[in-house]
């Protein structure tokens, strides 16, 4: 299956409910573990000759485009083993990553997408969110740390910034990593049970548990309010690790080859430099 039949199988349409996705499903793909480990490795082959080239042309300043990735999911769920083992996989020069934590006091004097359009990707680069301004309609909504008002605001106006993002050449893929309450679970007790994964614990991660309903009916309203032409959503069923990784590549691959980067032409004469080099 290529890349952007991923897009197809994964993508919020019409009618998308997250409580039909199984957080164990694989959808776009038929092997198991061992075939998901090889499709990984060929396609960062891919991802990386097309991220070379998108960079290529930003150094040369002839660069119109870039990728934005989106990560949202409930904690554990692998948004670092996406950076870590897909965009960790690509020349690092090219690639600008953005993890939003609570907003600073001078953040909160400002409108929420204030601290955000900041740190998009400029043409050439592959941008990541590890979270994002979804939080202010997530954690926002759940925690009511807005008022209802300025929650349903916050819906038009981050469909006004992604519109206008994508317009300056920015491709936007969204992915939501679903897993399930029990995987969850599952992986915050490992991180109890090994002291080499204490760090990774957070006390509150528990509290945030206790409100898995609510979180998974404020994740369905930013899918209904806010996957649209231009910035989509994509839910990736996260419970296999390897599976998430080969989809979000997937995705990525998909954004890139519509981009379809092309390696700068040489400003000089090359057969006059091959020349004077081999004279030197």
């Amino acid at each position: 299956m290529n890349a952007h039949a991923w897009t197809r199988e994964l993508q919020v349409g019409e009618g998308f409910r997250l409580a039909d996705v199984d957080p164990d499903g694989k959808p776009g793909f038929s092997g198991g573990k061992t075939e998901g480990a090889h499709a990984l490795v060929s396609g960062l082959d891919d991802l990386n000759h097309l991220q070379e080239r998108l960079f290529a042309e930003s150094r040369a300043g002839v660069a119109k485009d870039a990728v934005l990735l989106v990560l949202q999911a409930m904690d554990s769920a692998g948004k670092g083993g996406i950076v870590r083992h897909v965009v960790g996989g690509v020349d690092p020069q090219g690639v600008s990553l953005a993890a939003f934590k609570a907003p600073t006091a001078e953040e909160r004097e400002h409108d929420f997408l204030w601290r955000i359009e900041k740190r998009l990707p400029e043409p050439g680069f592959i941008g990541v969110f590890d979270r994002s301004h979804y939080e202010d309609v997530l954690i926002g909504r759940v925690r009511a740390l807005a008022e209802p008002d300025e929650i349903e605001r916050r819906y038009g106006a981050i469909n006004d910034f992604e519109a206008e993002a994508a317009a300056s050449g920015i491709r936007i893929v969204k992915v939501m990593l679903h897993i399930s309450r029990d995987e969850q679970k599952a992986r915050l007790m490992e991180r109890l049970e090994r002291p080499d994964k204490h760090w990774k614990y957070n006390p509150g991660d528990v509290d945030e548990r206790l409100r898995w309903d609510d979180y998974m009916a404020a994740y369905q309203t930013v899918f209904e309010r806010t996957s649209t032409e231009v910035a989509p959503w994509h839910v990736v069923p996260a419970n296999a690790k390897w599976y998430a990784r080969l989809a979000v590549q997937e995705l990525l691959l998909a954004a890139l080859e519509d981009i379809d980067p092309q390696w700068p032409a040489a400003e000089f004469d090359v057969e006059a430099e091959k020349k004077r080099l081999a004279a030197s």
